[in-house]
């Protein structure tokens, strides 16, 4: 009963944590709020007779202790040295750690499962002419019955399942690291690869079957390794510019696979965190993907965002990309009664938000009415430049979600795009056969100027060229977005 309580306390403390995390004023408070209740919950676990009471406990409480000393250890570490620019990169390696530890529960539970399945055999074997009485026919019919009771067709579903997302969540979000931290090309597919993701999963969903009826070690191994592969060949086609989706649908699938072993354990704990962050995820996953305007399935089997890099600087129509010195800009930005800026990844890669924060205020003294305005799935995954934004200072209350501010880009005088590109593109508007068609964007091009720091002429991370680029109003400010940022502020401070 005090067990249950307790985590009866840790799901309340989960439930409110997150919702705490909905408003970016109480998003801190929110993850002290889930913490405890996750301090919570590994405490009590302590107390449960499947560990204090068994055999091995003495050997259970040291490998826990072990377990606990070096993960914390190590994210503890990893957490105060990461920079922010890298915390999409953590996330996802994160968030597959979670993915495997449920697989690796759901392996050892079904091999576990497994061998009660076939304890029936030698023990028929040892009883010999007995079992062919009626007293051990009866042994044995309750022996099968113990057996079938504790190796019961939902556990099995549910503890495959698990493993089966848990396995996919797993390698995919070590795919989604490796591209986000620039160890894997953007590109890279294998000839009719859908086709070739169908086949692997239907082979997957065969093997699941099979160690359904048969818990066969053999089994299981090609069962888990077909769900293994099947994760990496389903993320490595999936470009960048569409890595804020598939991060919170793995978050999705991670919280999913852990309700599902907490329901094999018979642990209220893991199912009731595993079922917020399945579902948290989920409506996450939704959002990002309406926010770039495309189905779940688009962005997973289209291919869409595998290219990038540096083009041309000359546009299919004929334009061309119109540099501005620093000094020219920070003229222009000082005497405008309202500056709107747009920070993308770029601003990340060059650690440049807090002088993006120092120019802001220089303009707040001079009476320029400063805004930012954020797209949802600017940087790399959700939330991300809010983050940033935060670390450097800047107030809650200067920060607009695409929908609140675009109205407001007619009544600028500047937009500021730093290190931004597809989330400010109007080929999203205005051409039917662009690829981000129908995604809603931040309208920069209402701006009575536009200013673009960028580090050099090439496309964005989805590949695609951006028209807004070229246009009449907009300026080029070429370099390094901090340098560019320090550029302007002396340019302000000498007026």
């Amino acid at each position: 009963m005090f067990i249950n309580i307790c985590y009866f306390l840790t799901a309340i403390l989960f439930i409110l944590g997150l919702k705490k995390m909905s408003s970016p004023t109480t998003a801190a408070g929110g993850i002290r709020w889930a913490g405890y209740g996750m301090i919570l919950a590994t405490i009590v676990t302590f107390f449960h007779g499947h560990i204090s009471g068994h055999e091995s406990a003495v050997t259970n409480y040291i490998l826990i202790f072990l377990a606990l000393g070096i993960g914390g250890g190590l994210s503890w570490y990893s957490g105060k040295k990461v920079k922010t620019t890298d915390l999409p990169q953590m996330i996802a390696l994160y968030n597959g750690m979670g993915g495997g530890a449920a697989a690796a529960i759901a392996a050892v539970e079904l091999l576990k499962m497994g061998t009660i399945k076939d304890s029936l055999k030698p023990a028929k074997e040892a009883m010999g002419e007995i079992a062919k009485t009626d007293i051990g026919k009866q042994l044995i019919e309750q022996s099968q019955a113990a057996i079938d009771h504790a190796i019961s067709g939902e556990h099995l579903t549910l503890g495959l399942l698990g493993a089966f997302i848990g396995t996919i969540a797993f390698s995919g979000s070590i795919i989604a690291w490796a591209k986000l931290d620039g160890r894997m090309k953007k590109t890279f597919e294998i000839p009719k690869q859908n086709l070739f993701n169908l086949g692997l999963f239907i082979a997957t969903i065969l093997f699941g079957i099979l160690s359904f009826y048969t818990l066969s070690p053999i089994a299981l191994f090609f069962f888990f390794g077909l769900a293994l592969v099947f994760g990496v060949t389903v993320t490595t086609p999936i470009g960048g510019a569409d890595m804020p989706v598939i991060i919170s649908l793995f978050n999705a699938l991670t919280g999913l696979a852990v309700a599902f072993e907490g329901f094999v354990l018979g642990n209220a704990a893991m199912i009731i965190a595993g079922t917020v962050v399945g579902s948290a995820g989920s409506l996450l996953t939704q959002l990002m993907a309406k926010a770039m305007n495309r189905s779940l399935a688009n962005v997973l089997f289209s291919g869409f965002g595998t290219e990038g890099g540096e083009g041309a600087h000359t546009s299919e129509t004929g334009g061309e990309m119109k540099a501005i010195d620093a000094e020219d800009v920070g003229v222009m930005m000082a005497y405008a009664e309202q500056v709107i800026i747009v920070p993308g990844y770029g601003m990340a890669v060059a650690q440049a938000q807090h002088k993006v924060w120092e120019l802001s205020k220089l303009l707040i003294d001079r009476g320029v009415d400063v805004k930012f305005a954020i797209h949802p799935v600017a940087g790399r995954m959700p939330g991300h430049m809010n983050v940033l934004l935060a670390e450097a200072g800047v107030p809650y209350d200067v920060i607009y979600d695409m929908e609140d501010i675009n109205a407001e880009f007619t009544n600028s005088q500047v937009a500021l795009v730093i290190g931004a590109n597809d989330v400010v593109n109007p080929s999203a508007k205005n051409d039917p056969t662009s690829d981000i068609y129908g995604m809603p964007i931040l309208d920069v091009e209402d701006s009575d100027n536009v200013i673009v720091i960028k580090r050099g002429r090439g496309v964005g991370f989805s590949g695609i060229e951006n028209p807004l680029f070229f246009g009449d109003k907009t300026k080029m400010l070429f370099g390094d977005g901090q340098a560019m940022a320090g550029e302007l502020i002396q340019a302000i401070k000498q007026l």
